[in-house]
C-alpha cells in the first residue's frame, strides 16, 4: 500500500491557509493543520475529510520554542511531512502622525513572521535532508521587494523570510529538498482589509491556493502573484529608493513628505 502524503499548513484559519487546506485535502493526503481559533479549525477539519483527506489538528503557540519543537519533532518521528507551508503570520501599521508600529505588536509579529519559520526548517529540515525529499515553502509577500511605509515592520519580516527561504533554496538543493517563496500580492481576507492604502488586483483566496499548490508542485523558487504588481513591487526594488519612495506616495500608500 502507497504511503499517504503529509502536509503540514500553519495559520490554517486564515483566508489563504483554510483555502490551501482545501486545495490540498484528496484521498492519500494526510492534512496536518495548525490554527489558534479552535473551533474554525475542526469545521476546516471536517470539510477537509469529507473531501477523503486524514487531518491532524493543532492549536499549540507557535511562538514558543519549546512546544513548537516538541510538535514538530513528533511529527517528524511518526510521519515526516512532505510539504510544510508555514503559512501563519500577522500584520501592523503605522499611525497617522509619524508615530510607529506598537512595540508589542512588532515583536510579536516578527516573532511569528519571521522566527517560527526559520525555527520550523531548522527542525524539520535536518530530517528530510536524510530522507533525501522534502519542500518547504514560506508564505512572504510582494510587499518583501520595497518597504511599504505604512506597514515597515511587516515588510521588514516578509523581506528577511523571502531572504532566508532564497538563500535556504540553494543550500537544501542538492540534497533534494526543495525550498519554495511565496510572495503573494492583496488576498481577500480579513489582515487585507485591515491594512491601509490601495489593494489593487484583489484575489480570492481560492486562487492565491491554486496559484500556490501549482508552484509548490513544480519546485518553484519564487511564487509570486499578480503578475502585474509582482513586476511594479519588483521595479520598486530595482529604482533608486527615492523615485520608488515618490511613486509609493503618488499611489496613496505614504503619508507626510520625504
Amino acid at each position: 500500500m502507497a504511503r499517504s502524503r503529509t502536509v503540514l499548513i500553519t495559520g490554517a484559519t486564515g483566508a489563504i491557509g483554510s483555502a490551501l487546506a482545501r486545495e490540498y485535502a484528496a484521498p492519500g493526503t494526510r492534512l496536518v493543520l495548525h490554527g489558534r481559533r479552535r473551533e474554525m479549525l475542526a469545521s476546516l477539519a471536517d470539510t477537509c475529510r469529507a473531501r477523503g483527506a486524514r487531518v491532524e489538528l493543532c492549536d499549540i503557540d507557535l511562538t514558543d520554542d519549546r512546544q513548537l519543537s516538541d510538535w514538530l519533532d513528533d511529527l517528524a518521528e511518526r510521519q515526516l511531512p512532505d510539504i510544510v507551508i508555514a503559512n501563519a503570520g500577522q500584520n501592523t501599521h503605522a499611525g497617522p502622525a509619524g508615530e510607529l508600529e506598537p512595540w508589542p505588536e512588532t515583536s510579536g509579529l516578527l516573532a511569528i513572521n519571521l522566527r517560527t519559520p526559520l525555527a520550523m526548517a531548522h527542525r524539520l529540515a535536518p530530517p528530510m535532508v536524510r530522507r533525501g525529499s522534502g519542500q518547504l515553502v514560506f508564505v512572504s509577500s510582494l510587499a518583501a521587494w520595497h518597504g511599504l511605509p505604512l506597514t515597515p515592520a511587516y515588510s521588514a519580516s516578509k523581506a528577511g523570510l523571502k531572504a532566508y527561504g532564497e538563500g535556504l533554496r540553494g543550500h537544501l538543493a542538492p540534497h533534494g529538498v526543495g525550498v519554495s517563496v511565496v510572495m503573494p500580492g492583496y488576498v481577500r481576507s480579513a489582515m487585507c482589509d485591515a491594512m491601509p492604502g490601495p489593494k489593487p488586483w484583489l484575489w480570492s483566496p481560492e486562487r492565491a491556493a491554486r496559484a500556490i499548490r501549482r508552484g509548490v508542485t513544480r519546485n518553484r523558487a519564487r511564487i509570486a502573484f499578480p503578475l502585474l504588481l509582482h513586476h511594479g513591487c519588483w521595479w520598486l526594488a530595482v529604482l533608486p529608493a527615492s523615485v520608488s519612495q515618490r511613486l509609493l506616495r503618488l499611489l496613496g500608500y505614504g503619508r507626510g513628505q520625504p
